[in-house]
């Protein structure tokens, strides 16, 4: 059997709100959970405001680094909603309106509530294709390799389901989490040894404060779950030597 070549992407989140922090982000943690399980690794994350140069300069060189672009927010009926106009400029096509979507946004909507502001969500590039939404009616759509996908958190959530089958992804990407009653300073010189002998397992280590008392968590992440356990039994070895405490959390 061939080995699948590794795939990645990077998640663009647009949106003043989530800058000015009047909005909390939790799309990159849906996202890249979701990307993970499907052997799609996220190269990086950015959160950039609603200017159409920022979004163009930013996905087209997103879109040549990464096998995929996700993007979430600035695709509903509002002024500042300019995130569709924005991908057709990047990739220099038509902006019109999509014939399909508003096919389903005609049906979707009562008599007379289908307004001005809401057929603003039919504007997409020329040939987009549509990502159907279960929730809410509008859709989002994807040009080549970028994807692009509403703000509102539940909406996008629902809409993944329906984007499994266009995206390639690689080995699904496993990890392993170990608790320790310790501190990072402890464990820092033997962890980066086990690093060394293990080039193709990510260690991350990461402080947590529970009931009162300081710990470490331990997370192991790999396509090969061999390595996995390799890494994990050296790790359990210099812990039992250090006589560390592990936990559950």
């Amino acid at each position: 059997m061939t080995k699948k070549t590794k795939v990645n992407a990077a998640i663009l989140i647009i949106g003043n709100e989530i800058l000015s922090g009047r909005t909390q982000d939790t799309n990159t943690s849906t996202l890249a959970t979701w990307l993970n399980s499907i052997g799609v690794k996220v190269n990086e994350v950015r959160v950039i405001p609603d200017i159409e140069k920022t979004i163009i300069d930013t996905l087209n060189f997103l879109r040549k680094e990464n096998n995929y672009v996700f993007t979430t927010g600035g695709i509903g009926p509002t002024h500042d909603d300019i995130t569709a106009q924005s991908v057709s400029k990047a990739f220099g096509l038509k902006y019109e309106i999509h014939k399909e979507a508003f096919k389903i946004l005609e049906a979707y909507y009562q008599p007379g509530e289908f307004n001005e502001g809401r057929k603003k969500m039919v504007w997409m590039p020329e040939n987009a294709e549509l990502i159907l939404n279960p929730t809410s009616g509008a859709p989002g759509f994807n040009v080549e390799n970028v994807f692009c996908l509403p703000g509102v958190p539940s909406i996008l959530k629902s809409m993944l389901g329906g984007l499994k089958n266009r995206i390639v992804g690689g080995e699904p990407i496993l990890s392993f989490t170990i608790n320790l009653r310790t501190v990072e300073s402890e464990i820092a010189n033997s962890l980066s040894k086990v690093q060394d002998q293990n080039k193709d397992v990510e260690i991350g280590s990461y402080p947590f404060f529970h009931a009162g008392k300081l710990g470490v968590s331990i997370v192991l992440r790999s396509e090969n779950k061999n390595k996995i356990d390799n890494c994990n039994s050296q790790i359990l070895k210099f812990i039992k030597e250090k006589k560390i405490e592990v936990v559950d959390r």
